[in-house]
C-alpha cells in the first residue's frame, strides 16, 4: 500500500518528482511525459495530472541539460495535439447518444444544437484560450466533440492551441526556471503564467458583452 500511495504522489506531483524520475528512467521520461500529457487532456477523468507545471518544470531541467528541449516540444506537442482529437471523438460519439430526448431536463436535443451553434461561431477561441486554463482545456475539446464542432476547424486550432501551450510553458522554464526566485515561488510564478496566458480571453469575454 506505501508503494501505491508513492506512486501516486510521484503520478500526481510529477513536476516536483522530476529530478527522481529523470535518474531512474533516463529516456523513458520522455515516455512518461508523453502519458501524463496525453491522459490530462485526453480523458476528461483525468483533470488533475499535471499540465502546465509539469511542461515548465521539464523545460527548467531541460536547461540544465537533464532533457533535449527538441524532444520535449516536439513529443508533447504531439501527446497534447492527440489527447485534444482522442477527447473530441469521445465526445462526438456520446453526444448524440446522450441528447436524444426533446423534452429531457438536462440531456434535451436543443442543448445539443446550442452547443453546436456555439463551438462553430466561438470554437476557435475556445479551444486555444482552454488549453491555458486547467481543468477547463480536458473538457472543452469534449464539449467541442458533444456539440459536433467542424473537425477541420477543430484540429486546425487544435493544433494551433497544443503547439502554443507546449511551446510557452517549456520554453518559459527553458529561459527562467532556474532563475533562484523562480525556483522558490514555482506554483506562484506558474499561476502568474496562467493568468497571464488567458487575461487576453477575459479581456475579450468583457468586450464582447458590453458589445
Amino acid at each position: 500500500m506505501e508503494l501505491i500511495n508513492e506512486f501516486i504522489d510521484i503520478l500526481l506531483h510529477l513536476d516536483k518528482h522530476l529530478d527522481l524520475v529523470i535518474r531512474n528512467y533516463g529516456f523513458w521520461t520522455y515516455g512518461i511525459f508523453f502519458l501524463i500529457i496525453f491522459l490530462e487532456t485526453g480523458l476528461v477523468v483525468t483533470p488533475f495530472l499535471p499540465g502546465d507545471s509539469l511542461l515548465f518544470a521539464a523545460g527548467a531541467f531541460a536547461a540544465l541539460g537533464s532533457l533535449d528541449t527538441k524532444w520535449l516540444i516536439f513529443l508533447l506537442s504531439v501527446a497534447a495535439i492527440a489527447g485534444d482529437t482522442v477527447n473530441y471523438w469521445i465526445g462526438n460519439m456520446l453526444g448524440p447518444k446522450v441528447f436524444r430526448k426533446e423534452k429531457s431536463r438536462f440531456f434535451n436535443k436543443e442543448y445539443l444544437y446550442r452547443t453546436h451553434q456555439f463551438y462553430e461561431k466561438y470554437g476557435g477561441k475556445t479551444i486555444i484560450i482552454a488549453r491555458f486554463i486547467p481543468i477547463i482545456r480536458t473538457f472543452a475539446p469534449f464539449v467541442a466533440g458533444i456539440g459536433s464542432m467542424t473537425y477541420r476547424r477543430f484540429i486546425a486550432y487544435n493544433i494551433i492551441g497544443g503547439v502554443g501551450w507546449v511551446l510557452i510553458f517549456v520554453l518559459g522554464g527553458y529561459f527562467f526556471g532556474n532563475i533562484p526566485f523562480v525556483r522558490q515561488n514555482f506554483s506562484l510564478v506558474v499561476a502568474v503564467i496562467i493568468f497571464l496566458s488567458i487575461l487576453p480571453g477575459i479581456l475579450e469575454f468583457f468586450r464582447n458583452r458590453k458589445g
